[in-house]
C-alpha cells in the first residue's frame, strides 16, 4: 500500500466534520483531542468521538502526551473500532510507543517535537509499533528557542529521513503549513519538503489537499525528463546510452521509472 500523503485534521471537539473530512480527498483523516481541543473540553469532546467512530472508516486519533491528565482517558479509545492509528504527540519514549500498540493493536505514528524526542530517534524510529515519523516543526522550534522559518529546523529533518530510512519505514510526515487561504505556499512547502526526502504531510484544513498531493507528485518537467530517459534506455538494449552530453546509468533509468510511476 503507498504510504499517505495527506493527513487532514478535525478537531475532535466539531465531530460533525469527521464525515466530510473523509470525503475531502484527504489519504487519512486524524481527529484531534490535543492542540485542536480546549481543557475545558477534553472530556466531552473525547466522549463525542467515541460516539462517532465508524469502523466502515476508520480514523487516525491523535491523543492528548503522556505528560498531560487526560492521556489515560484517551488511551482508553485507542484500541476501539474506527480507530485506524494513534497519532502520539511529543513523543519521547520508544517504550509508550510500543506500550500503546501492544494494548491498542493499532499502529503509532509518534510526532517529534521535543529536543527529547530527537534525542531518542532511532529508538523510536525502531519500536515495535512505529508505522511512520511524524515532525512537529513548529513545536520543536519553540521547545528549542529557534526564531525563523522553516528552513532553520532541515537538519533535524534530514535525522527523521535517515532514521525512517535504517528503520525501514517509509518517508516521514512533515509538518502543516499554517497558510490555507493560498494553495501556492502549501505546494511551494510540499515540493520543499519532498525534495527533502519526505513523502507525507499533515494539513489543517481541506483546501491544502489538492496543492499537497500535487506537491508531492512529479512536474510536467520531470515527465518529459523521464519519459526521455527510459525511451534511450529501451532503445539502448543493453548497451551504454547518453543523453544531452550526459551518460545514462541504471541509477540514472531507475529514478525516471520512480517519476513515471507516479505520474497522474
Amino acid at each position: 500500500m503507498t504510504p499517505a500523503r495527506s493527513y487532514l485534521f478535525v478537531p475532535g471537539n466539531r465531530c460533525e466534520r469527521i464525515a466530510k473530512a473523509i470525503g475531502s480527498g484527504a489519504d487519512a483523516v486524524i481527529v484531534d483531542l490535543e492542540d485542536a481541543v480546549p481543557p475545558a473540553e477534553k472530556d466531552s469532546a473525547r466522549a463525542s468521538v467515541m460516539a462517532s467512530l465508524d469502523p466502515a472508516q476508520p480514523v487516525w486519533l491523535r491523543i492528548n502526551g503522556s505528560q498531560t491528565p487526560w492521556f489515560e482517558a484517551d488511551r482508553a479509545l485507542c484500541g476501539l473500532p474506527g480507530i485506524a492509528g494513534i497519532v502520539l504527540p511529543k513523543a519521547e519514549s520508544a517504550e509508550l510507543v510500543t506500550e500503546l500498540h501492544t494494548v491498542a493493536a493499532r499502529p503509532v505514528a509518534p510526532i517529534i517535537e521535543s529536543a527529547l524526542g530527537l534525542s531518542r530517534l532511532a529508538a523510536i524510529a525502531g519500536a515495535t509499533g512505529t508505522q511512520r515519523l511524524m515532525f512537529g516543526s513548529i513545536d520543536l522550534r519553540l521547545d528549542l528557542g529557534i526564531p525563523g522559518d522553516e528552513a532553520v529546523v532541515d537538519p533535524f529533518r534530514m535525522q527523521l529521513v535517515l532514521e525512517s530510512r535504517l528503520a525501514g519505514l517509509p518517508a516521514p510526515v512533515d509538518g502543516v503549513t499554517t497558510s490555507f487561504s493560498d494553495p501556492a505556499p502549501v505546494e511551494a512547502d510540499t515540493r520543499r519538503s519532498a525534495s527533502l526526502g519526505f513523502s507525507g504531510k499533515m494539513c489543517i484544513h481541506p483546501a491544502q489537499i489538492a496543492p499537497v498531493h500535487r506537491g508531492f507528485g512529479p512536474t510536467q518537467a520531470d515527465i518529459d525528463w523521464a519519459r526521455r530517459v527510459v525511451a534511450a534506455d529501451d532503445s539502448a538494449v543493453g548497451r551504454a546510452v547518453a543523453l544531452d552530453g550526459q551518460m545514462v546509468d541504471r541509477p540514472v533509468v531507475d529514478r525516471a521509472r520512480a517519476i513515471l510511476a507516479r505520474a497522474p
